[in-house]
């Protein structure tokens, strides 16, 4: 009985498994010795990062042993008169000794070192109030430490990852000024910091928080501006690169997180300055200079030589989109009854200053274009986007017929298909381009009769097209200012007279509300496309500002505004002198130019 329960024991054991070759039994045990490895590493990894974030460096140095070493400290590493006798090959000699007596490498070792004397650097200048920029004294003991930190690194006795490890630590300590030093000395770039680090929300808000302080800074500080301006260029060029470079073989493992971080920190500043155009800025308040700043780096020239052309049109382009649809809260009635107050003369000159500067690398049949396919595909903010227009048609007098040429296109597609949102953004397109005079774009009453006024009109096609335009100037009545309703009345469209009940049904509505708002039909003016002569001061007033900017750039007058234009526009002789004699236009000159990029 034993016997056989035996062997059906061993036929079992042979079924189930088969007896392992001297071959695998070997493999099996080198698989365990690697395992053993790997744990002996992870744990002298443990090890280390232990002892490199207890290790007191101060004491560290003052136990190497020597008459000479024990003098060597980090207080006197930083102060160049204190260290004027120790060769950056003395401080690497002793620090080798000491890494090799505690067992850790010896660029771990002079990283930390380094690290711990930029921060106390940073600290010495003993203000509690936040700044980004060093002291001359800050600055003489950044350079002679950097020379130190240059041999090691030179002579392989420093760790770039460690160091970047290190400093992003005490972030928090660093004053931003220093990290550039790091940059534009090669010692660590701005890229291999921020990349060192996988927390992409925080970096944003470390990055953002000192870019603001730092525009604050250059604009209020005369001292330090050219070095602001220059730590200020070299950032937005890093960012430019990496965040709008396509195909680019860049060093970092991780390129897509980079471009993700540019991207962000130059989308977070733009918003920053565009809410505080929207709620409001006082002249040379901190906000002010801040945003001013900021604005000044869409010049051409920021991006050298470094960035092809390619780059910076897709960062304004990329820029224009962002403005134009910032928070887009305004309803298409909002944009008729109040783009009156968005013509050129009333946007803040910061704002304007902004459209121009992106003017001066987008052509504008791209800046055209590129309205066209915002308003075609995004929901915009109208304030910014008829404004825009605004300035498009004074400083580029190559746009106006672009423009022309637009809404035509736009009635074109409305009036086919009956689409409404292209019908929308002609009109809107029209009227804001028409408030900056006729000396710029073609009066709202010329434009209305050269489009419906004849038999070539756009509505002529069908009824329709008729009961479509008739449907959109009804609609438009309760919101838009008296003097277009006017227009409608006193130029109506070409009606056939058969549909001619379409027009008296609107004609009849249009006079309801204007007796409403206690207008009168005939009481339009001489030239309705401006409804009162402080209207006309104030487009004069931006026609100035370009002829006082052109004079201050160049001694000549501006090509964009001669004296004869100003004179030769249709416009009474008697309101034209009125409005240069008015007090307010040098003020308002004055102030646009302020505004005007250099």
């Amino acid at each position: 009985m034993s016997e056989s329960r035996s062997q059906d024991a061993a036929s079992d054991l042979g079924s189930g498994s088969r007896r392992r070759t001297w071959a695998e039994l070997l493999a099996g045990r080198v698989k365990r010795q690697r395992q053993g490895l790997g744990r002996e590493h992870e744990l002298q990894e443990s090890a280390v990062r232990l002892l490199r974030r207890h290790l007191n460096l101060n004491d560290l140095l003052l136990e190497v042993e020597g008459s000479a070493c024990k003098t060597l400290c980090l207080n006197q590493l930083m102060d160049p008169e204190a260290s004027a006798d120790l060769s950056s090959s003395f401080i690497g000699s002793a620090l080798r000794d000491e890494a090799s007596r505690l067992g850790v490498p010896v660029a771990v070792l002079s990283s930390q070192t380094v690290a711990s004397s930029i921060v106390q650097i940073c600290a010495s200048s003993g203000e509690t109030s936040h700044r980004v920029l060093l002291n001359a004294e800050q600055r003489k003991k950044m350079s002679s430490l950097l020379e130190v930190a240059q041999y090691l690194l030179a002579h392989s006795m420093f760790s770039r990852f460690s160091f970047c490890q290190d400093l992003w630590e005490v972030r928090n300590s660093l004053l931003l000024e220093a990290v550039w030093h790091l940059h534009v000395q090669n010692l660590v770039s701005l890229q291999e910091l921020l990349e060192s680090h996988a927390d992409t929300q925080a970096t944003v808000a470390w990055l953002f928080r000192d870019l603001c302080v730092l525009c604050e800074q250059m604009e209020a500080s005369t001292q330090h501006t050219d070095i602001a301006r220059a730590m200020l260029s070299d950032f937005v060029q890093l960012f430019v690169l990496r965040g709008f470079q396509k195909n680019s073989d860049l060093r970092s493992v991780e390129p897509a997180q980079m471009a993700q971080l540019a991207m962000a920190v130059l989308q977070r500043m733009l918003m920053f300055a565009l809410e505080a155009l929207a709620t409001g800025l006082q002249d040379e308040s901190p906000a002010y200079r801040a945003v001013k700043s900021w604005f000044g780096v869409f010049c051409g020239h920021t991006y050298g030589a470094a960035v092809s052309t390619d780059v910076p049109k897709r960062f304004f382009s990329h820029t224009l989109t962002q403005v134009l649809t910032h928070k887009p809260v305004l309803r298409v009635s909002d944009a008729v009854q109040m783009q009156r107050d968005w013509s050129f003369a009333k946007t803040h000159p910061l704002l304007t200053s902004l459209y121009r500067r992106l003017f001066a690398v987008l052509r504008p049949e791209e800046v055209v274009g590129h309205l066209q396919e915002v308003l075609e595909t995004r929901e915009v903010n109208w304030r910014h986007v008829l404004s825009c227009v605004s300035t498009l048609v004074i400083c580029l007098p190559e746009a106006q017929q672009l423009v022309k040429d637009w809404v035509a296109r736009l009635l074109a597609r409305a009036f086919e298909s009956c689409n409404l949102d292209s019908m929308v953004t002609a009109f809107l397109v029209v009227r804001q381009a028409a408030l900056e005079g006729p000396s710029v774009f073609p009066s709202y009453s010329d434009w209305f009769q050269a489009s419906f006024g004849s038999t070539r009109g756009f509505h002529s096609g069908s009824k329709k097209t008729l009961v479509f335009l008739f449907k959109f100037l009804s609609d438009l009545v309760p919101f838009e200012a008296p003097r277009y309703m006017q227009v409608h009345i006193l130029h109506p469209p070409l009606v056939p007279s058969k549909y001619r009940s379409l027009l008296t049904d609107y004609v009849t509505l249009a006079k309801t509300r204007l007796a409403d708002l206690k207008v009168s039909v005939e009481n339009m003016g001489l030239y309705e496309d401006l409804s009162s002569a402080r209207d006309i001061t104030e487009s004069l007033s931006s026609e100035r500002c370009l002829l006082l900017e052109g004079s201050q750039e160049g001694g000549r007058g501006s090509q964009r505004c001669s004296p004869g234009r100003l004179v030769a526009s249709s416009r009474s002789l008697s309101v034209v002198l009125l409005a240069l004699v008015c007090p307010d236009i040098p003020s308002l000159c004055r102030q646009q130019a302020h505004g005007c990029p250099p």
